[in-house]
């Protein structure tokens, strides 16, 4: 039986790969409909080339793009606004079409930190799609961007602290600042062990962040074992729910 349908929203192209590429992948796997909208980057630059590879590993369909500028790479978008900088209204309203257009059971983004890292696009991303699933179902708002669709469920990918205090070492650059949030919060802790590899490839797909030295490219540097103890799990907050006990084994809508 196919597991929900699923729309997953993340700031930059290997975003998805890193966050919540297992869970796009057993959701393909067993049947479902799976798409990813990502915020910055633009078709013909050359990480939009490296997302359709990583999507087509994960069965997550051809790219979606919102078209923004990332904060800190101007060429991502020739002449686009940056993401934290595009008024917020214009955002949520072509996310929105996305989300129409594709009707989703489940959403997945960013958590409100923006993730271990924090990172500016991030936080903009997990903003703007909060109201914009909501919005999606009002028919009277973004009337041109299609027919209304509620989603039953929203959920945050993020870091319990427990697992933050295991991971950080290893994911983050050493002295940044990370973040994550209580255990209490996760309302489903999802073991993506058999799809591990597979998302491992997507991520790798992502050859300019490997070859600069990115996330990519210090989990390529590691051997097998540390990649899957890193990428096996994925934890997400259900938005706008209290925490569930126990905790849910899969996304539901």
């Amino acid at each position: 039986m196919p597991l929900p349908s699923l729309l997953a929203v993340f700031a930059h192209p290997d975003d998805k790969s890193l966050s919540a590429g297992g869970v796009l992948a057993q959701h393909a796997d067993s049947g479902a409909r799976t798409a990813v909208v990502t915020a910055t980057w633009t078709e013909g630059t050359w990480r939009a080339g490296e997302l359709e590879e990583a999507l087509r590993v994960l069965g997550a369909g051809k790219p979606r793009m919102l078209g923004y500028a990332d904060a800190r790479v101007p060429e991502s978008a020739p002449g686009a606004a940056r993401l934290c900088d595009a008024p917020l209204d214009q955002a949520v309203g072509r996310l929105v079409a996305h989300i129409r257009e594709f009707r989703p059971e489940v959403v997945v983004t960013h958590d409100g930190y923006g993730g271990l890292s924090g990172h500016p696009d991030h936080v903009q991303t997990h903003r703007l799609t909060v109201p914009a699933v909501e919005a999606a179902g009002w028919g009277q708002l973004y009337p041109e961007a299609g027919a209304p669709w509620r989603p039953s469920a929203l959920y945050l990918a993020t870091h319990p602290e427990s697992a933050a205090r295991a991971l950080g070492g290893a994911l983050l650059r050493p002295g940044r600042e990370m973040f994550s949030v209580p255990d209490a919060w996760v309302a489903a802790v999802v073991d993506v062990g058999p799809w591990t590899e597979r998302k491992m490839t997507a991520v790798l797909a992502h050859r300019s962040e490997v070859e600069r030295g990115a996330l990519p490219g210090r989990l390529a540097a590691l051997p097998p074992s540390e990649r899957a103890r890193l990428l096996s799990t994925e934890w997400y907050i259900r938005h706008g729910t209290r925490p569930a006990t126990p905790p849910l084994p899969r996304l539901v809508p």
